[in-house]
C-alpha cells in the first residue's frame, strides 16, 4: 500500500516539476533532478532557473562555465560554452 502511495505522489510530482519550467521557477524536485544530473557527469552547478520554457543551469567542470538547456523532460538539448567575452 505504501509502494502505491509513493508511486502516486511521484506520478502527481513529475507533471508538476516540467511544468514549472515555463513559469520562472524551479520546483525542488526538478532541481534536485537537474543538480543529480550534472553533479553525475562532473559538473559544479552554480545556478538553476526556469526560462522561455526551458531549464537553464549554470555549472563549472575543470575550469571552464557552461550554460545547460533542458527541456521539460529533463533532457539536455543544448550545451554553451560560456566565455568571460560576452
Amino acid at each position: 500500500m505504501r509502494t502505491s502511495l509513493k508511486l502516486l505522489a511521484l506520478a502527481i510530482a513529475l507533471p508538476a516539476a516540467a511544468a514549472s519550467a515555463s513559469g520562472g521557477s524551479v520546483s525542488p524536485e526538478a532541481e534536485i533532478k537537474l543538480r543529480d544530473l550534472l553533479t553525475g557527469q562532473g559538473y559544479e552547478v552554480t545556478e538553476i532557473e526556469a526560462e522561455d520554457g526551458m531549464f537553464e543551469a549554470e555549472a563549472t567542470k575543470d575550469g571552464k562555465a557552461y550554460e545547460f538547456y533542458m527541456n521539460d523532460q529533463l533532457e539536455i538539448v543544448k550545451i554553451e560554452e560560456d566565455s568571460d567575452d560576452d
